[in-house]
């Protein structure tokens, strides 16, 4: 039995694994077509979500200005340095379920006079408005990265959206501007992404989509799409496969969207009730954990053809801005915190999601991985003033290159293998070249145990040297510790080579590789 995923042109050749098996070397087959470009792989689709959440706001991002771990207006250092190495291109803020109960002016003026509330929504922990809108401003602009603003729809009103969408983007005298500038910002602030509610289905209103479809077309009539807020629109789209959700919405309101959201989880179980451990668990675990996430390609396809009876031209984007594992949290934390630990299997999983993005690049245009930090599948887990770089921080580092690349046709003829009566690939690849217009080929292994020997026609590409980089470990579970070196953490791949017009190389099993050719 084979299945197409994507850029896998796959091989009937089924594989069975067993706990314990010894590693061996599987066989696999490519072609690239460098001289048919696709889609633009959009900046964007690297992008991040930071909710207000158990610790990733507060000790993940804002420490304060008087704390002893050092920062920039309270805002830690250490993590600004990290995420600018990773080019992080825009953060989605402040939600999340957290959004639709935010009202903005609770974060704005005096820290001091700012109340305080409960977060109903994350273990009741009190919020204390100490990290609003000008210090989620002030953290993106010094990350380098745009701010995705998800605007209260479920517990709000228009009038409230509008008018911190003027205080936030307003460079006339009227008196939200002039608040803004008494509040220290003279210039208006960058605002290119608005999300009009979250989950509107669910923790955003639990609403029909009949219902939402009319709330948005009444919330968006009144954002004044402007020289003062040329923002893409952003509606609240669907949970997982529920195609239903966007086929009502768009047929109602695409006009006046100019994106729609996507929410997708892998959970190693697939049962909300128990989701599975971050670590200790078992090559079947792994196993279950990719197929799931794998799923990722088809719910995509299928959004996509409902979205194209509506837009054909593809005006609307489809944003994926919430994805990543999630499992149950680690113990003796708050449930509440979504704390889970961040392993090398975290870092393979976000290595195929990309080249899942980047197979459907006409229509992913921006992607928020949860969370930036101390939440679910997270980029950096701090503990006071140490932090740790996760393998999934890793895996977006390497991908780095294909930030506004070109996508290219890569097919590849690949391996399925098969273990309790789950069946997956043994690697997903994708393929670009880069805006410096060298090729970029970037491989997550999802074979736990067994090396793949792959030989890829490079087709018209006359490539004269190849270089890259490998993200493995010895163990499935491999994570590296807060405050110490790193294990998990990329090293110079030596075990590819041009021959013939073809690109050989050795994918090592449980790995990520990313390629260069010249």
């Amino acid at each position: 039995m084979t299945r197409k995923l994507p850029v896998l042109a796959v091989a009937a050749i089924a594989l069975t694994w067993c706990l314990g098996a010894h590693a061996g070397t599987l066989s696999a087959t490519g072609a690239l077509k460098a001289d048919q470009p696709g889609a633009p792989i959009n900046r964007y689709i690297y992008g991040q979500f930071s909710e207000h959440l158990g610790r990733g706001i507060y000790d993940g991002v804002w420490v304060g200005e008087d704390s002893k771990i050092p920062n920039v207006r309270g805002i830690r250092t250490d993590v600004v340095m990290a995420l600018k190495d990773i080019k992080v291109p825009v953060i989605r803020w402040p939600g999340g379920c957290f959004a639709d109960e935010y009202r903005w002016r609770d974060g704005v003026g005096p820290r001091d006079k700012r109340p305080s509330r409960k977060n109903n929504w994350w273990g009741g922990s009190p919020e204390s408005n100490q990290f609003g809108t000008h210090e989620f401003m002030d953290f993106a602009e010094q990350v380098g990265a745009d701010p995705y603003v998800s605007i209260n729809v479920g517990s709000s009103d228009p009038t409230e959206m509008r008018e911190w969408i003027e205080y936030m983007t307003s460079p006339g005298d009227d008196t939200l501007a002039q608040e803004r500038r008494a509040n220290g910002r003279d210039k208006p602030f960058k605002v290119p992404v608005i999300g009009i509610g979250n989950e509107s289905w669910g923790c955003g209103g639990e609403m029909t989509p009949e219902y939402y479809s009319n709330e948005y077309r009444r919330f968006s009539a009144f954002f004044h799409q402007n020289a003062d807020n040329p923002a893409i629109r952003v509606a609240s789209g669907s949970n997982a496969d529920d195609t239903n959700w966007t086929d009502v919405v768009m047929k109602a309101a695409a006009r006046r969207m100019d994106a729609i959201s996507l929410h997708y989880y892998t959970l190693p179980t697939g049962d909300w009730g128990k989701k599975g451990s971050a670590t200790g668990f078992s090559q079947q675990d792994w196993v279950d954990t990719f197929a799931n996430t794998l799923k990722m390609d088809k719910i995509i396809a299928d959004h996509s053809a409902i979205m194209d009876k509506y837009d054909p031209e593809k005006r609307v984007g489809l944003y994926v801005d919430e994805w990543g594992t999630w499992y149950d949290v680690e113990k003796g934390t708050n449930p509440g915190h979504l704390y889970q630990l961040n392993t090398l299997r975290d870092g393979v999983l976000a290595a195929a999601n990309f080249n899942i993005f980047h197979h459907h690049a006409d229509r992913v245009r921006l992607t928020a991985i949860a969370q930036t930090i101390n939440v679910l599948q997270a980029m950096i887990l701090t503990e006071g003033d140490k932090i740790a770089l996760t393998p999934t921080y890793y895996a977006y580092k390497m991908y780095v290159p294909f930030q506004d690349s070109t996508s290219l046709p890569l097919d590849i003829t690949a391996p399925e293998f098969s273990m309790g009566g789950k069946t997956i690939p043994a690697f997903n690849a994708s393929a670009a070249r880069g805006k410096d217009g060298k090729i970029y080929i970037g491989l997550a292994s999802m074979s736990p145990n067994d090396e793949v020997a792959l030989t890829i026609n490079l087709g018209t590409l006359k490539a004269k040297s190849v270089s890259g980089q490998v993200l493995t470990a010895a163990r499935l579970d491999a994570a590296n510790p807060i405050g110490a070196p790193g294990v998990v953490v990329p090293v110079d791949f030596k075990k590819a080579k041009i021959t013939g017009g073809n690109l050989v190389l050795t994918l090592p099993a449980k790995s990520v590789v990313v390629l260069t050719l010249e």
